[in-house]
């Protein structure tokens, strides 16, 4: 296969099947069937960055989002941000996270970090 820039899905899907043959072949590396797996892996890896980037979260949607998967109220936060009112206006994008907060509901929640430290968008 003539290796270029995918630019498409005909070609993303030619390129997919093409990995799966030399998958198979399981090549030994440095071999030609191993520089060819490896570059198409890195053009397919950069066609999907391009093409289906997911975006990282954003902050307060990440925590509500977390908060209905453990089946949480506004209220099992107050420990790990501060009282009702503080709790409200976080998830209300009154007041931003605070450093404390960041760790507590990382830890408690289990969100990454990088996640939390972003700027919060304006609702």
């Amino acid at each position: 296969m003539q290796l270029k820039i995918i630019k498409n899905e005909k070609e993303y899907d030619k390129a997919l099947s093409r990995i799966d043959e030399l998958m198979q072949l399981n090549p030994k590396l440095g071999t030609k069937e191993s520089d060819e797996l490896e570059i198409l892996a890195l053009l397919i890896e950069k066609y999907e960055e391009q093409n289906w980037a997911i975006e990282v979260p954003d902050a307060i949607e990440a925590i509500k989002y977390r908060m209905e998967e453990m089946q949480l109220k506004q209220k099992d936060l107050i420990p790990y941000v501060g009282n009702r009112s503080k709790v409200s206006e976080l998830l209300n994008r009154k007041v931003s996270l605070s450093l404390t907060m960041i760790r507590n509901l990382s830890q408690a929640l289990h969100i990454p970090l990088e996640i939390l430290v972003q700027p919060l968008q304006k609702a």
